[in-house]
């Protein structure tokens, strides 16, 4: 199915000199080509966030500059009843120190993104994100809550031709949202947590996905996102999905991801799901063709409901298999059982 939006094939600032949304900007990319050249404040966002996940573990690292504040965080899940889960969190008023590139890690241009000091002590966070030749170095530090020291050494390497999902959201000349989603990248190393080590990619199982966000964004906003990577019938898949946020704009960020070579899904998902039961079956198609027919089963959620004035949110993360049928735009229809990825419901007011 081909997509009705704009691809763009070259490279391309999002803003005009006055800081407005250059209509040349709009559409989706199959390689990160825009530059997020926005400028002061006036609910600008800024974030990078990045997941890796291996079938027992996974490790989450977010750098973000909301304007007014800056949120980082490390955040770590064992799967499992008796798995361990901790979330280091530091909140950097007006930003100071937190510089966030134009351009994606790896593009041209790009630059490495350091925040927090270099042994961060209780309720500090340290995290890099570095390109390195053949790949992104994941690094961070912190001590949890309960006083153990947390490090993270990840590798995160980029296949030559392996595509992902760029696209600008309009909601208007003065908000709008550029997205860069790269789903199903190899990645390897370690996350020390007191005196165990977790090791990433020794099976080749180990996944990253990365959201690269830039923008101008409403006072309040509601989204869905899934995303999941891994091995299935065959083939290596990556999942990527959006809602809610994107209805009316004429965008989607909506794509699949298979042996790197992205299917673009130009048309708003159907997601049904459940806000009361967390162990609930989500369901995530396409409305109009059977291009995306999926069941997500969550196995733990991930909860925070904060209001901070300036600031509140609530999401419901929820960390899970998805299981069902996915077509390529080729035709090729690809069953994917069990894919471990996300699926979560987010209201923010910022």
């Amino acid at each position: 199915m081909a997509t009705h939006e704009r691809e763009i094939t070259e490279p391309v600032d999002l803003c005009r000199p006055d800081g407005s949304l250059d209509p040349a900007a709009v559409g989706w990319s199959r390689v990160p080509l825009h530059r997020a050249n926005l400028r002061g404040w006036g609910r600008t966002k800024r974030w990078e966030y990045w997941c890796v996940t291996t079938p027992s573990h996974l490790v989450a690292l977010t750098v973000s500059d909301l304007d007014f504040l800056a949120l980082n965080s490390v955040y770590l899940l064992e799967f499992g009843p008796s798995g361990r889960e901790f979330e280091c969190g530091a909140i950097v008023p007006l930003g100071r120190g937190v510089r966030l590139p134009d351009t994606v890690a790896g593009a041209t241009g790009s630059a490495d993104v350091v925040v927090g000091p270099a042994r961060p002590p209780r309720g500090k966070v340290r995290v890099e994100i570095r390109d390195e030749d053949g790949g992104t170095r994941l690094r961070a530090r912190a001590v949890t809550p309960a006083g153990l020291p947390l490090e993270v050494d990840l590798l995160v390497t980029h296949p030559e031709g392996h595509e992902s999902l760029s696209v600008v959201v309009p909601w208007s000349r003065r908000r709008f949202q550029y997205t860069s989603k790269h789903t199903a990248l190899p990645a390897a190393g370690r996350v020390r947590i007191g005196g165990d080590v977790l090791k990433f990619g020794e099976d080749g199982n180990s996944w990253a996905v990365l959201d690269h966000g830039r923008g101008r964004w409403p006072r309040t906003v509601d989204w869905n996102w899934g995303a999941a990577s891994g091995r299935t019938d065959g083939h290596t898949v990556g999942l990527q999905f959006g809602g809610r946020w994107t209805v009316g704009t004429g965008s989607t960020e909506n794509g699949l991801c298979v042996d790197g070579r992205l299917s673009k899904i130009g048309e708003e998902l159907q997601w049904r799901w459940s806000t009361t039961d967390e162990s609930a079956p989500w369901t995530v198609r396409t409305p109009s063709s059977d291009q995306v027919d999926l069941t997500f089963t969550p196995f733990h959620n991930r909860s925070t409901n904060t209001d901070a004035g300036l600031i509140a949110n609530r999401t419901d993360q929820r960390f899970g298999h998805y299981s069902g049928r996915v077509r390529t735009d080729d035709g090729a229809e690809i069953a994917v059982d069990r894919l471990l990825g996300w699926a979560e419901d987010v209201h923010m007011r910022w």
